[in-house]
């Protein structure tokens, strides 16, 4: 009779751990889907053909810096909808080149994941 309650425990408790530990990982999904991090292509392309003028961060460079181009971090940027930061991308703005010839739309897409993850720590 003992060794039936204590079968009955461990089954419960193993249990219980397994739908804890299920809960958990469905969590950090949830977390990840909901804010993407830059993939390491997005990251090269970035370095390419972003980070002369905009810099490394985000914040500009000394060239981007003279010729007033935004903080990427800024919440100026970061409050443009997804649509509108691909259309800048793709189509240029101000003394920005369009890009919609060197870049497919997953790499434009990915960039606006990669300006997204720029934002401003506060």
């Amino acid at each position: 009779m003992r060794k039936d309650k204590t079968e009955q425990h461990v089954m419960f408790a193993s249990t219980f751990l397994l739908a804890l530990f299920v809960g958990v990982m469905f969590f950090v999904a949830s977390i990840v889907r909901a804010n993407p991090a830059p993939d390491a292509a997005a990251s090269v392309t970035y370095r390419a053909k972003c980070a002369v003028c905009h810099g490394p961060d985000g914040s500009g460079s000394a060239v981007g810096k003279s010729m007033k181009v935004p903080d990427l971090r800024s919440s100026e940027v970061q409050k443009l909808p997804d649509v509108q930061l691909a259309q800048i991308i793709s189509d240029g703005k101000g003394g920005m080149p369009s890009f919609k010839g060197s870049l497919s739309e997953d790499q434009v897409q990915s960039l606006v994941t990669q300006v997204r993850s720029m934002r401003a720590k506060k």
